[in-house]
């Protein structure tokens, strides 16, 4: 037995004319829903369009057994999975760069002075270097004529079809050529899982890491790849000076995201890849909410 939800509902449309339900009916996956959560979920069952006010009424959950297969999302018929680590003040994503300095240049407290009561505002500062947290590096980064944030297009960093390939930490810190054999490439966006994240923000992270050797970012570039991530401490080998992989997938126009995590949670295909940076001029790195959208 598991939880449903029965509610009544009135739906008003902007171009005139409304929609009512009594005794509506839906299984959840959870104990709660909201109201909104409902509505998204009607409007996308229903296939509505022009939905204006919606108001939910006389909402009761109770135990049942399910009609039907539960959703993960109200209103959703894609998983949404966040690849991204949190950035905070004082973290440290590179060792010898400056953690990022987050407080309020406008406090609530401070904000009162300026509004009638009851009402305040909080403004945030942010100092920080463009490598923190999981960030998208683009041509510029590596060249001086490579496009910078401002010019890359959006279908270079949006809903790329996906590929994950695996290659646990504990087996093997490079990634070779032969590592990426088998596996779908052009046009989409290679996710090299490793499982490196769960050292995150500890001092193992920064060293001995999983990263690509030259001959694999050879193989990605001539196998026409999109975007290459890791969810690593670089995708190059740090112990050293050079920097082939960012070479030879910069110089390609081969975007590449680091500092990924949760790539457990993703499967190896039928997903797509985002990873989207603010449109910054002079600017060839920068965090990204990088995600994963599962069909």
């Amino acid at each position: 037995m598991q939880q449903r939800v029965q509610f009544d509902f009135d739906i008003h449309f902007t171009n005139g004319g409304s929609l009512t339900g009594t005794d509506f009916r839906l299984d959840i996956a959870g104990n709660t829903i909201t109201d909104n959560e409902l509505t998204d979920y009607i409007i996308a069952d229903l296939r509505l369009l022009m939905v204006g006010q919606v108001i939910i009424r006389n909402k009761v959950i109770f135990t049942e057994a399910h009609k039907r297969t539960a959703i993960n999302e109200p209103g959703q018929r894609t998983q949404f999975i966040d690849l991204s680590h949190t950035i905070e003040a004082g973290l440290i994503t590179y060792k010898g760069l400056p953690a990022p300095i987050i407080c309020d240049f406008l406090s609530r407290e401070d904000s009162r002075n300026f509004y009638e009561e009851g009402t305040e505002f909080q403004i945030g500062k942010i100092e920080m270097v463009a490598n923190t947290g999981t960030y998208l590096d683009c041509p510029f980064h590596r060249f001086p004529d490579g496009n910078d944030l401002s010019q890359v297009g959006l279908y270079a960093f949006t809903d790329l079809e996906g590929t994950v390939i695996r290659l646990p930490h504990n087996q093997s810190l490079a990634v070779t050529a032969d590592h990426l054999k088998n596996h779908e490439i052009r046009n989409r966006a290679v996710l090299i899982h490793t499982g490196w994240d769960e050292h995150w923000n500890t001092d193992r992270y920064y060293t001995n890491h999983p990263y690509l050797t030259a001959n694999a970012a050879t193989y990605l570039r001539d196998c026409g790849a999109k975007l290459v991530g890791i969810d690593s401490h670089n995708i190059d080998d740090t112990s050293g000076r050079s920097r082939p992989v960012h070479t030879t997938l910069l110089r390609a126009n081969i975007l590449i995201v680091e500092h990924l995590c949760n790539l457990s949670a993703v499967p190896t295909s039928g997903f797509t890849f985002s990873a989207i940076p603010p449109k910054f001029k002079g600017v060839g790195t920068f965090p990204v909410r990088a995600m994963a959208k599962i069909r």
